[in-house]
């Protein structure tokens, strides 16, 4: 059972902590106006700012033994109209397609949008409420123009959930105002039951090696089952077996079979897993611990820029549309040691 996206998801694991921190400050009447919720893609950070959303617009219903922090029945009206998109004292800006490629951005308008919606008093005399996913990937204008507007002088009874996996691309005007709130990865005895409830019919072996390369996050777990990542992670082993000289003949049969895979995302999964194993060699590298055969020939600082060099290329490849094949040939090219 896949679960649902964040808006209608009633479960939270692993995160009782952060929920129970925001439901403390609800009730002790010293709620922050902007909380920015911060941890790993996937680990749930969008799930709890609409939790507590559902919680804060069904009045704050008390704690019910046994249940964990901000539960909400599933038959509230509060949580079928926020699952639904279609509570009134709720605003949402998540990224969206961009105009001027595929990466998906938060776009000036729904920033607008929300300006708009602060404007108006709460449709039921409660409060109001503002998610923002995502925001280090928003357009140029939405933070400095519009939305530090909005953390500057808020409104009475209003919170704005702003949700981030890089706090750090933030100005930080926009992380003074704003109290943060970390999530982190969830231990491997969670994530194996999550797996195991949301692909029950996933061997166990396959199972554990989602939950390895996945670093603790369901989300990240569920999108690498989807798009083949025990595959493209057997691949990236190939290719660090294979240095520090890859043969050019291995580089362009691995570049085909990347650049094959009909799934949209298999380019970006591949160079975030190729750049997950380069940071798991580099830290054990740096701590004095076993060192990867593949790190031969090149110092821990010119492999950090090799992966930054990597980071870049695979934006540019998907921001501009670029070859997917001769994308991959220039990263195996950057790993090798001429």
């Amino acid at each position: 059972m896949i679960p649902p996206e964040p808006r209608a998801n009633p479960d939270l694991v692993g995160h009782d902590a952060a929920a129970r921190s925001l439901e403390e400050a609800a009730r002790a009447t010293r709620l922050h106006h902007a909380w920015l919720i911060t941890g790993p893609v996937g680990v749930g950070k969008a799930t709890l700012a609409y939790r507590f959303a559902r919680w804060l617009l069904a009045g704050q219903p008390p704690a019910i033994c046994g249940q964990p922090p901000l539960a909400v029945p599933e038959s509230h009206p509060a949580f079928r109209r926020i699952a639904a998109g279609a509570h009134a004292d709720l605003f949402t800006m998540a990224p969206n397609t961009g105009d001027r490629g595929k990466k998906e951005i938060l776009r000036a308008d729904d920033a607008r949008a929300a300006v708009r919606f602060l404007a108006h008093t709460a449709a039921e005399g409660g409060w109001r409420v503002i998610v923002v996913e995502e925001l280090d990937r928003a357009e140029r204008e939405v933070v400095p123009n519009i939305l530090l507007k909005t953390l500057e002088e808020p409104p009475p009874r209003t919170i704005q959930l702003i949700v981030t996996s890089q706090p750090g691309a933030l100005l930080p005007t926009i992380r003074s105002r704003c109290r943060r709130l970390d999530l982190y990865p969830l231990p491997g005895e969670a994530m194996d039951g999550l797996l195991a409830r949301w692909l029950p019919e996933l061997p166990a072996a396959e199972r554990a090696g989602l939950c390895r390369i996945a670093d603790g996050s369901p989300g990240r777990a569920l999108a690498l089952a989807e798009g083949e990542g025990l595959a493209l992670q057997a691949v990236v082993e190939e290719v660090l077996r294979g240095l520090p000289q890859l043969d050019p003949r291995v580089a362009l049969d691995i570049a085909d079979r990347v650049a094959a895979r009909r799934e949209t995302t298999a380019l970006g999964t591949f160079f975030a897993l190729l750049r997950r194993a380069l940071s798991a060699g580099l830290r054990e590298a740096g701590k004095g611990g076993d060192q990867a055969s593949w790190l031969a020939g090149r110092s821990l600082a010119d492999w950090a820029t090799v992966w930054d060099k990597l980071g870049l290329l695979a934006d540019e490849t998907e921001r501009l549309n670029l070859d997917r094949k001769q994308a991959v040939l220039t990263g195996l090219g950057l790993l090798s040691v001429r």
